[in-house]
């Protein structure tokens, strides 16, 4: 099953780097750019969340939060985000449910990148699951997403 742009987001609460737990109902009130990566210190994945991370001011600007997931543990997000100073949360979905349920795990299980935006009612507004994740999304096309959001 895969959720789809007008859909409610599918809610979730996961453990993060920091100590924490995170949940999407969290961020109710305030778009959210949910970013799930494949690998935590792979080279495409680390020059996405550096991008993010770089522009970070940008999201605030428009009071959204950025939040990764990936597959990886909490320690393993603990290195990541201590290496290169990510100043948003990396959460653990060490059993794939969330990716699952934003139908973004490839045919054998494998994650795909994909960035989902979710306005400050809880409903997706963009969605993009990446075929080959030897891109991403640049800041820009996320931040026009975000500008056109109904405040």
């Amino acid at each position: 099953m895969s959720v789809s742009v007008g859909d409610p987001a599918p809610s979730f609460t996961l453990p993060s780097n920091g100590g924490n737990e995170v949940s999407l109902s969290d961020f109710l009130g305030k778009p959210v750019v949910l970013v799930f990566y494949p690998g935590d210190d792979t080279p495409v994945c680390t020059k996405q969340l550096n991008s993010y991370n770089n522009d970070l001011a940008q999201f605030q600007a428009l009071d959204a939060t950025v939040v990764a997931i990936s597959a990886q543990s909490v320690e393993s997000h603990e290195k990541f985000a201590g290496k290169h100073g990510f100043k948003f949360p990396l959460l653990a979905d060490t059993d794939k449910a969330v990716a699952g349920a934003y139908g973004t795990l490839g045919p054998i299980g494998f994650p795909r990148r994909s960035v989902f935006i979710i306005d400050a009612h809880g409903v997706i507004r963009y969605a993009h699951r990446a075929i080959a994740g030897l891109t991403f999304r640049p800041v820009g096309e996320l931040i026009d997403v975000l500008l056109s959001l109904p405040r």
